[in-house]
Parts: structure tokens; sequence; C-alpha cells
């Protein structure tokens, strides 16, 4: 059952990726999508809803092979939550038939799941604060509702794109080219991660946590930072110049500062094969969008994911919580960005409302939205130690 469900991811990667293809073929036709998709368009979301169901079948199997929601580590949640991000599209394509919104959201995809393949993929018994139906309730909750809300990011990104104008320096490029770097970063942590992982790399330390108590640590990456009171146990490893403090994982933010490295020096070779700025080179693809329909998608997009998350981020988060550790809020790092996430898009649905922030501002916000919901996945679950480290 279990190969049975990897094989089942390993499917829906591979056309996920053939119907980015597809969709690429369905924006060069000039007809007007939405009331006449094309056949490209046509074959595209067949495909999608074929991967689709394969991932959704990974994601039973899985459940059953575990007996468990599997949704309790970083890999789990990943690809349920990259899995999510596809119904969103899906539901999204058949309201508008915009074949552009497929050409952003499946690559994005691909890369989420290619990111959490990266962290190990067994099946492990669940410790004893997670053993509880509510498990599956509150993270595949927040997972759908993230998700939806990560459509705001993908319609923000088109409406960017389109509307920045490329031929000059600006802010609004300025940070386009953050957000691509952001992309590209990512990238790299999947390649250099795979590279060390396909030599077999590993350095242990002996380190004192914040509970003062000896335990080990690997590394599949040369160590940059070293953990708090380390002493590297294998012969012949690099050893780290710097250690931080217990409260960090230092693991992890090591994995971390080799993205961002590796993330320039992948940035600066496309800079340097594209001779322009990659926003600049992605333009073209949008050049058939109309603007105010991506709008209107990219605010749709925060309407119907915002109550969800309030359900699952918060709501059940606090009953699971009550239940667990006999109170509803605690201050724990998850649950303040957690709770920040919620302000955030609060503020944006007041913004939007209120003060008629449409647009290129509108645009932004859900950009900047994206960014602490991945913040929050990556840096806050890895790398500050607390109650949902062990995701």
């Amino acid at each position: 059952m279990v190969a049975l469900s990897s094989n089942l991811l390993y499917l829906a990667f591979y056309l996920y990726l053939l119907a980015t293809l597809l969709f690429g073929g369905a924006i060069r036709d000039k007809r007007k999508q939405y009331e006449n998709p094309s056949q490209w368009a046509k074959v595209a979301i067949t495909v999608t809803i074929v991967a689709f169901a394969s991932h959704l079948g990974y994601f039973i199997t899985r459940w059953v092979a575990s007996g468990q929601a599997p949704v309790s580590n970083m890999f789990e949640f990943i690809t349920a939550f990259s899995m999510m991000m596809v119904l969103a599209f899906i539901i999204l394509y058949f309201i508008y038939k915009q074949a552009v919104l497929g050409l952003f959201t499946l690559p994005i995809t691909l890369l989420i799941i290619a990111y959490g393949s990266m962290f190990p993929t067994d099946i492990a018994p669940l410790i004893p604060a997670l053993q509880s139906d509510w498990l599956a309730i509150h993270v595949t909750t927040t997972a759908l509702g993230s998700a939806i809300l990560a459509s705001s990011f993908i319609a923000g990104i088109i409406y960017l794109l389109r509307s920045v104008d490329q031929t000059q320096r600006s802010k609004g490029t300025f940070w386009l080219e953050v957000v691509m770097y952001t992309i590209v970063s990512t990238l790299s942590f999947v390649i250099i991660t795979s590279i060390f992982k396909g030599f077999e790399y590993e350095a242990v330390y002996k380190w004192v946590n914040k509970n003062d108590q000896e335990v080990e640590m690997t590394y599949n990456l040369p160590s940059i930072v070293g953990p708090n009171q380390g002493e590297l146990l294998t012969k012949g490893k690099m050893e780290a110049p710097i250690e931080v403090p217990a409260i960090i994982a230092a693991g992890r933010l090591n994995t971390v500062i080799w993205s961002v490295i590796t993330g320039l020096f992948l940035y600066g070779s496309l800079r340097l094969i594209l001779r322009k700025r990659i926003s600049a080179a992605l333009q073209p693809l949008t050049k058939n969008v109309k603007l105010d329909l991506v709008d209107e998608i990219g605010y749709r997009s925060v309407t119907i994911g915002f109550p969800i998350f309030t359900l699952g981020a918060l709501v059940f988060a606090m009953i699971w919580a009550q239940i667990a550790w006999t109170r509803f809020w605690g201050w724990d790092p998850k649950e303040v960005w957690a709770l920040i996430t919620w302000l955030f898009y609060a503020a944006y649905l007041h913004l939007r409302l209120s003060r008629g922030w449409h647009g290129e501002k509108s645009a932004w916000l859900g950009v900047i939205g994206f960014g602490i919901i991945i913040f929050n996945l990556i840096f806050v679950n890895l790398i500050i130690a607390g109650l949902h480290s062990y995701a």
C-alpha cells in the first residue's frame, strides 16, 4: 500500500508537468478563453483533473497504510497542501476559464511537492499529542484554507507581471524580482539537497538542547551553523564556524542558509542567460490577461479561503489545544503566526471593502499574504523551537 501511495504521487507529479505544458499551448490562443476554451485548454484541464485524482489516491492510500491522517509531518502536510492548491485551481478554472491560472499554479504546485519530498517520507507513529481525531479536522481544514488563500497569490503574481512596467527600474520591478528569487531559492534547495542525498552526506553532532539534555543531530548538508554547544562526531566532515542558541533548530537553519546561497547563484545564472529580469522574461505569458478578471479572482480567493482558514487554524486549533494541553491559547510561535496570518487577511478584506484597494495594491497584498503563510510553514515550523516543532 505504501508503494502504491508513492507511485500515485509520482504519477500526479508527472501529469501536473504535462498539464503545465498543455496550458502553455492554451495561452497562445488569442480567442476569449473564458467564452470558448481552446482544445489545448480542454485537454490541459482534463489532464489536471486526472493528476488530481492520482494525488487524492496517494492521500487516501497513505491514510489507509498508516491508519492516520497523512498530515502529521512536513512531507505529508506539504503534499496535502499542494493537492488542495490544485483543487482550488480546478474550481476557479471552471468558474473563470483562464488557462493562465494553470500555467502559473501548476509549476508552483510542482515546486511545493518537490520541496516536500526533501523531508523524510517514512510513515512514523504519532506522538501522544497528535493521537486525536482533531489532527485530521484541524490540519486538513487549515491546509485547505491556506491553499485557497494561495490562489490570491497566483492571481496577484499574474496581475503584477501584466501591469508592472518592466522597461524601467522601480519598486514594483524590485519586489517582483524578490518574489522570483524566493521561488528560485526554493528550487535551489531541492537541487542542492538532492545532490547531497545522492552522495549520502551525513554529519552527526552531539549538542545540548533547550532542556539541557545532550542529544544528537544529523546534518545532510555541510554545516555552516552548528547547534548549541555542539561537538562534531563524524570525522572528515566540515565543522560549523558559527554556533546558534538552543532555541534555534540549527540543522534546519543550516539548510535555509544553503538555500539562500545557492539561490543567489542560480538566480544570477538565470539573469545572465536571460539577459533581463526574470519577471520581464515571464511578462509575455500574461499579455492576453484581463486585469479586472484576475483582480476579481484574487479577491474571491480570499473571501472563500479566509473563513475556512479561520475555522481550521484558529477555531479547531483552539478546541484541540484545550483538549490536549488544557488551554486554548499559549503563545506558541506557530499559534502566534497563525494569528498574524489571520489578522493580515482580515486587514486585506477591510482595505478592499472600505478603502477601495483594488488592482495593483490588492495584488501586492495577495503576494504578501502568501509570503506570511510560507514563512509560517518553513521558518516558524522548522527553525523556531516550539510545541509544533515535531512537524
